[in-house]
């Protein structure tokens, strides 16, 4: 519901807003697993399936055109690192990866190019989102955050 509300409302770029996130208070509210030096890197909270996240430039910008190489090359890195991390935290068998470009397209928020980064299970998809279209997602976002971030630090390490 607040994802339906929303709709229509100019409220900003929430991808802008995770990225200039500094603080950590602020980071989790905006369910910011990191920053590189070009991209940032987050939790879904509209999510298709438990563990979406979205890689987006820090830069607002519409198009993959308008990206750097350097804005490609590190969208590309950090998306990789979303699946290492998706892999270990949450057992992900396979990824739906993939952007959505211009509203006609499907793209939410087509004023800022994202990447989306699904992860899926053998046997996840059911009867809810064809027929009810109703998506199911098992898990608390606070409680997704917190787990992400406890094996992100663990692979650092």
């Amino acid at each position: 519901m607040p994802y339906i509300k929303s709709l229509g409302k100019d409220e900003g770029c929430f991808l802008c807003d995770a990225a200039a996130a500094v603080e950590p208070e602020q980071k989790r509210d905006r369910l910011v697993l990191w920053t590189s030096d070009f991209s940032v890197v987050l939790i879904n909270r509209f999510p298709y399936a438990n563990g979406h996240l979205l890689i987006a430039p820090k830069a607002h910008k519409c198009e993959l055109e308008e990206l750097s190489d350097a804005e490609h090359l590190d969208l590309a890195a950090q998306t990789t690192a979303a699946v290492r991390l998706l892999k270990r935290a949450v057992s992900a068998q396979g990824f739906n990866i993939g952007i959505n470009l211009g509203k006609v397209a499907g793209a939410g928020l087509p004023g800022h190019v994202h990447q989306h980064v699904v992860p899926r299970w053998g046997g996840d998809t059911n009867f809810m989102s064809v027929v009810g279209e109703t998506r199911v997602v098992p898990q608390a976002l606070s409680q997704l955050w917190d787990e992400l971030m406890r094996v992100a630090e663990e692979m650092k390490g």
